[in-house]
């Protein structure tokens, strides 16, 4: 099976390949012994977003804190479906 690389270094992947790795929307590159390996990749966006917080220095209590604030006008669920 061929695929054609444009001039633009872009490479359309043949339908029966994307499909045999399932849904992904990135690849892992690398060469190997004048290969190009692709790896599907599944981006975990939940540990972007724990590193993000680690990074900021974010706490369990400032996130407890922030749901409290954003809370506190808020009625009780049952008042609400009235």
């Amino acid at each position: 099976m061929l695929a054609k690389i444009t001039a633009k270094n872009q490479l359309t992947l043949p339908k029966s390949v994307t499909e045999a790795v399932g849904p992904t929307e990135y690849f892992q590159v690398e060469t190997r012994n004048g290969q190009i390996i692709l790896t599907p990749v599944r981006i975990q966006r939940a540990g972007a977003v724990r590193a993000k917080l680690a990074e900021l220095g974010v706490n369990q209590r400032d996130i407890a804190d922030a749901i409290t604030w954003a809370r506190r006008d808020a009625k009780p669920a049952a008042a609400r479906r009235r």
